[in-house]
């Protein structure tokens, strides 16, 4: 019978340790059989769930592939649930899907418990799944759906993208061929598994190419330090928050332990940021510590990956780079025009078998996020010598003033520059006169003080090269303490008006 190409290649890894975990070394011939249990008791009898929506709530390591790969093997969709989800989040996406089933392990049963009963779903503790299994297995399509991802529902509530097996496998084979996986690999894996950068970019290219994972419950800064100084790792993966509080916990170590991890952080083959904007100061601290250049990227659930700075190549900090091997990209303007030159915004568009199939049971949002077979993003980009760089969420980060348009993101990337400050947002404002104004929420570090004064002239200095004039005022009523400085640590609001 004929495998899903993911499991012919487990098939053919064997021996090869696949997954470690505080419970043990796991091979990828375990992993195998485990689907199988996993499947037979999915199938109960019957010859295929055909495409039943089976959810799963389980920590990283063996046991969450195992129940992936039996829905698979079983003709069931996968749907991943959250750790951190709240009870009606849960609930949300095991009513959207129509689960007919939900994979528990026995830690996490409780959690699911009462919402299961309510809806009158199964439950299934994958503890206690019976040993042995004798069930024949449906031979399953490329074709067929394969697992339903929800969106984070920042606009409107998540929508569930639907993704075949093909489309898994386009998105896995592109980062295989972009970022040199190789069998000799070892990641750490502590990214959540209910999102695509863990599922696929972490964990899937890792298994496809015989690679060694090692997984975690949740991402423990001291743990990982010791295993990066014993240069457990070869390829690493993290968002860039993980990343300042890597920076932040190296600066206080002492010179020699400091240097026994960077070092093994210096050793490994490849180290990539996503999930969110990079600041460009991360990008050079962390390559002034360690002397790795971070490789920034730029995907989403419904397409995956579909941009990164090269694996061999220049890795331009505030840029995500080129087109990914298979997929296609565009920019279009508000006019439905595409545009070719550089320096000109236009929404990001995607074409290629990366792309999702559809959001489940929503045919309208799916017909809207398409045209003429280009997936539309929303997210807007610009293209700077040869190179892409993400301007933001055309809905919520391109703010229009005065006939500009001026990307939040970048805004807040240069503002998180400055020594004083220690987080900030950016919001466009109504304005009469200029359509909108840069609003800007500031909260200071716990002993800095800012003067007003020159906190314009480091506006004026590093946000007018994102094509805000130079004439720039700083203007609110702003809490200051008897000398003039801008009080610590209170959250204040500028105005940025040309």
């Amino acid at each position: 019978m004929k495998q899903l190409p993911i499991i012919e290649r487990a098939l053919t890894h064997g021996e090869r340790v696949a997954v470690r975990t505080e419970n043990g070394e796991h091979t990828y011939r375990e992993l195998v059989v485990g689907s199988e249990i996993v499947a037979a008791v999915l199938l109960d009898g019957t010859q295929d769930v055909q495409e039943a929506r089976i959810a799963f709530l389980l920590p990283p390591g063996e046991r969450y592939i195992q129940t992936q790969w039996g829905i698979w093997r079983a003709g069931g969709i996968a749907v991943p649930l959250s750790l951190s989800a709240a009870d009606q989040e849960l609930e949300y996406a095991l009513e959207d899907a129509q689960a007919s089933a939900v994979v528990v392990s026995r830690e996490l049963a409780e959690k699911l418990q009462a919402i299961c009963q309510t809806n009158g779903i199964r439950v299934l503790n994958v503890d206690d799944l019976p040993r042995a299994s004798a069930q024949t297995l449906p031979e399953i399509d490329p074709h067929r759906r394969a697992m339903i991802l929800y969106t984070s529902g920042t606009t409107s509530k998540p929508k569930g993208v639907v993704t075949t097996h093909a489309c898994i496998q386009a998105q896995i084979e592109s980062l295989i061929q972009a970022w040199g996986w190789q069998s000799a690999d070892r990641i750490p894996l502590f990214l959540p598994l209910h999102h695509i950068h863990g599922i696929i970019n972490a964990m899937s290219c890792a298994l496809w190419s015989a690679a060694e994972i090692e997984a975690f419950p949740s991402f423990d800064r001291e743990t990982i330090f010791r295993r990066v100084a014993d240069h457990a790792y070869t390829v690493f993966m993290a968002v860039p928050t993980i990343y300042v509080k890597l920076i932040e916990a190296l600066e206080s170590l002492s010179v020699d332990e400091r240097t026994r991890i960077v070092t093994g952080f210096a050793d490994m083959r490849l180290m990539i940021s996503g999930s969110a904007a990079l600041p460009a100061s991360v990008h050079e601290k962390w390559f002034e510590l360690t002397g790795q250049k971070l490789l920034e990227r730029y995907g989403m659930t419904e397409i995956g990956m579909a941009i990164s700075n090269p694996y061999l190549g220049e890795r331009r900090p505030g840029a995500v780079g080129l087109p990914l091997p298979g997929v296609e990209i565009r920019l279009q303007d508000e006019s439905g025009i595409s545009v070719n030159g550089e320096g000109v915004p236009g929404e990001i568009q995607v074409r290629g078998p990366n792309v999702f199939s559809e959001y489940w049971r929503r045919d309208q949002a799916t017909r809207e996020s398409f045209v003429d077979g280009w997936f539309r993003t929303g997210d807007m980009a610009v293209i700077e010598r040869g190179y892409y760089r993400i301007l933001g969420r055309s809905s919520v980060d391109i703010i229009k003033s005065g006939g500009y348009k001026l990307s939040a993101l970048e805004i807040e990337a240069s503002l998180m520059d400055h020594p004083a400050i220690d987080q900030c947002a950016v919001v466009g404002v109504p304005d009469e006169t200029w359509g909108e104004t840069v609003a800007v929420a500031l909260v200071l570090k716990p002993e800095d003080e800012l003067d007003l004064e020159s906190l314009r002239h480091w506006c004026q200095d590093r946000i007018s090269p994102y094509k805000i004039p130079r004439k720039l005022l700083v203007v609110d009523e702003l809490p200051r303490n008897a000398m003039g400085k801008i009080t610590k640590p209170a959250v204040i609001k500028l105005f940025l008006r040309t």
